[in-house]
């Protein structure tokens, strides 16, 4: 694959695609690639287009740039797409928190399940579907990486509508990081298997040259009580797995701290955190924006994303083992078949293969199935008119149903749908409110 195509869909997001770029424009095959990118935003995707070329001089390569505030222009004979957009911005992220805070409930990060997660989706699902019947037209066998989130939910809508589909998140990689550092042995030395769901799948296995680096783990646990103040530390002190995502992001998908002050105190949990991010996001794009209008320093950091690492081994032939998000095809059993699960994905050039996992635990596959269930209910609700599925999502939430009364969900429901209005597929939001 000589010069390939690479499109960026939601290329606003300035941060995150100036470290992907970096991270591509790394590798001395990828510096005469051809970068596509969009956007709505006009001034997003001018500030954009600023980076990627002060970026692409930077690496001393020669990449053919483009920008485009047309979708079908950029996407025309893509080979690989990078979709990233979040629909409705930093407004829509405050409403899926406000709204909800004012029924008592809590959310931390709200971009997976729970309100947050389940409005998030459907908000995305018709920019979705606008962009796979692009693809299909346009660039049919081109490799979709989705990094929006709620992951799960969004890749299995995309599912039978886009050919090749993956969904890359950075959670399992972080952690891994992590554990390397606190049982003291370096990252490169560490052997490790990780599956379940995302931000919410298992560390299987954890060793060096044959030990068992769980030992050392629970010697770590058992020596430093402030280690123990994380949600994520006693998920694994009471599940026996440590988990791949973070403690903010876990303490919404169970049903037992939110409700409780006394557990918020006690694990440090932090309510309401991503929108604390998502304004911070806000202030790095004006700085971003800022710095490129007056001339000023650009850090041009790598990110160790997958997305630049998965088009390398596909364009170069050079093998790697990344994680990735992929329809459950006997990949993890005990999971429901067609839902999207987390797992390994062995890649080169012949593209990306997941691998089998088998059985998890079944205490973590429990955990699982209630996550599971609220992804197939708001994509059944979409991909069928069922507004009804909609509310049933949020009565089986783990966070939402230990919360809130069934009544007080079905007003949450009918509130959230008026707030966020024509982002909502049509259907659903006529009958949601009839």
């Amino acid at each position: 694959m000589s010069n390939p195509k690479i499109v960026f869909v939601g290329a606003g997001s300035v941060v995150f695609t100036q470290g992907l770029l970096a991270d591509l424009l790394a590798y001395p095959e990828l510096r005469g690639a051809r970068i596509a990118l969009h956007d709505v935003d006009t001034e997003r995707l001018e500030v954009a287009e600023a980076v990627a070329r002060r970026i692409a001089a930077t690496r001393g390569g020669r990449p053919a740039i483009t920008a485009s505030l047309d979708r079908r222009a950029a996407l025309d004979g893509a080979d690989f797409v990078i979709n990233m957009i979040q629909v409705g911005g930093h407004d829509s992220t405050v409403t899926d928190f406000e709204i909800p805070a004012r029924y008592g409930l809590r959310q931390t990060i709200a971009d997976t399940i729970g309100a947050g997660g389940v409005f998030r989706a459907l908000r995305t699902f018709p920019v979705l579907d606008a962009l796979a019947a692009d693809m299909a037209a346009l660039c049919p066998d081109a490799l979709l990486l989705n990094y929006t989130n709620p992951m799960a939910m969004n890749v299995w809508h995309l599912s039978g509508k886009v050919r090749n589909v993956v969904g890359l998140c950075h959670s399992v990689y972080w952690t891994m990081r992590g554990l390397a550092g606190l049982v003291a042995v370096p990252y490169e030395e560490i052997t490790y298997v990780a599956a379940g769901v995302n931000h919410q799948a298992w560390v299987l296995r954890f060793e060096r040259d044959g030990e068992n680096l769980y030992d050392r783990l629970d010697a770590a646990v058992a020596a430093d009580p402030e280690l123990r103040r994380r949600v994520r530390v006693e998920m694994y002190r009471r599940l026996g797995r440590y988990p791949t995502e973070t403690s903010e992001h876990s303490a919404e998908y169970l049903p037992w701290l939110l409700r409780h002050d006394s557990e918020i105190g006690r694990l440090r949990i932090p309510v309401g955190e991503y929108v604390r991010v998502s304004e911070e996001n806000v202030h790095e794009y004006k700085r971003t924006r800022d710095a490129v209008r007056l001339g000023g320093e650009l850090a041009i950091a790598g990110t160790d994303e997958y997305a630049p690492q998965i088009i390398h081994s596909m364009v170069t032939g050079v093998p790697r083992m990344v994680y990735g998000n992929v329809v459950n095809d006997g990949l993890i059993s005990g999971l429901p078949p067609g839902c999207v699960v987390e797992v390994p994905c062995a890649v080169d050039a012949s593209g990306v293969r997941p691998t089998r996992v088998g059985a998890l635990p079944p205490q973590c596959t429990a955990l699982n199935r209630s996550y599971v269930s609220v992804n197939e209910l708001t994509v059944r609700a979409a991909a069928e008119g069922r507004p009804e599925h909609v509310r049933h999502a949020l009565m089986v939430d783990p966070n939402t149903s230990a919360t809130l009364s069934l009544d007080d969900i079905w007003r949450l429901c009918d509130d959230l749908t008026r707030a966020h209005g024509d982002l909502l597929p049509e259907p659903l939001r006529e009958t949601l409110l009839s």
